[in-house]
């Protein structure tokens, strides 16, 4: 008996996030939570034959709460979607979505594992911490931010660029830092199978890692002025929301991950820290999943030059970015 919520539920990644969900056997009550059209989705997504019976909520009468009641796993890619022209670090609107959502959490679901989609998530996550400890009720081995688009974005691209595009899923690339442009580092030095050809082409592989830390640009360029990456999203924000339940809730051990979490959540997190050469909060690191959430932080692993480079620049714009969620004041609109 799982019960998952989507806070966001009728946007652009809200609903394919939820029809992903719908599908997970494991899950037996989905509740969707938006401000607007939740009752349709949930009402559309009931019809399908899966043992996720589904509910909708409003806002009105303390809606999220009731969606949140007794929930395991909430997810959440609520907030404002990137235009051409803005980066995610443009869209710190959302934070007072977000502070407005993890009250609500820790009033109603204070034990959930919490996923974060909503950009700026390298800010966001610090916004949910921050509140939630206000509460009295964070615990940093349930707190993930969503960075898994980055991951399935760069094993989608190495196979392009070796001309084996039907062959992405073999591509293993650890992905760590953040989760917006130049605080992305993709390891090819780490992919398996080995890629020398790419890694010894300076021209290709400086290509490669800037389409893998821009990749969100091209689609908001193609819809033109119509969105951001809603499908991709989904579909990166509901496998790794389905490996934190197989690991939490269905018994699947030694899953490792690659999410933006608090490097409190394990003892690992301070060997994170001397690796980057930065005394930061927050870090997209290798984790292993299991029952608690983070069971284990990993070591990030040897770099090549090229890495150090880009590992340099990521920490740099990363503390700010981490600072500003720290220190968001929130005056949220009443749910």
């Amino acid at each position: 008996m799982v019960k998952a919520v989507v806070c966001g539920a009728a946007g652009g990644i809200g609903q394919p996030l939820s029809l992903l969900l719908k599908l997970n056997p494991i899950i037996t009550e989905l509740a969707l939570y938006d401000v607007v059209n939740a009752v349709g989705v949930a009402a559309d997504l009931s019809h399908i034959p899966t043992p996720a019976q589904v509910t909708g909520y409003l806002s009105p009468d303390n809606g999220a709460e009731k969606a949140l009641k007794g929930a395991d796993i909430v997810v959440i890619p609520a907030g404002v979607p990137r235009k051409p022209g803005m980066t995610r670090d443009d869209l710190f609107v959302n934070a007072g979505i977000c502070a407005t959502l993890a009250q609500a959490i820790a009033n109603a679901a204070p034990k959930a594992f919490i996923l974060v989609i909503s950009n700026p998530v390298n800010s966001t996550v610090p916004v949910f911490a921050e509140t939630l400890k206000k509460a009295g009720v964070f615990d940093p081995k349930k707190l993930l931010g969503v960075s898994h688009l980055d991951v399935i974005r760069a094993s989608t691209f190495v196979a392009s660029v070796l001309g084996k595009p039907t062959e992405a899923k073999e591509y293993t690339i650890p992905v760590v830092g953040g989760h917006s442009g130049a605080t992305i580092l993709p390891l090819l030095s780490q992919t398996k199978p080995a890629i020398p050809d790419i890694l010894a082409d300076k021209e290709k592989r400086d290509a490669l890692v800037n389409r893998i830390q821009f990749g969100g640009d091209e689609v908001v360029k193609a819809k033109d002025g119509a969105g951001s990456a809603t499908l991709s999203m989904a579909q990166a924000g509901a496998e790794f929301a389905n490996y934190v339940i197989d690991a939490a809730f269905g018994g699947k051990k030694g899953k490792i991950v690659q999410a933006y979490i608090n490097l409190s959540a394990d003892a690992g997190g301070d060997a994170i820290k001397k690796e980057i050469g930065a005394d930061l909060d927050y870090f997209s690191v290798n984790i292993e999943l299991g029952p608690s959430g983070v069971e284990k932080i990993l070591p990030i692993g040897e770099l090549d030059d090229v890495e150090k480079g880009l590992l340099e620049a990521a920490v740099k714009e990363l503390g700010p970015s981490i600072e500003k969620g720290n220190t968001f004041q929130p005056a949220p609109p009443k749910l």
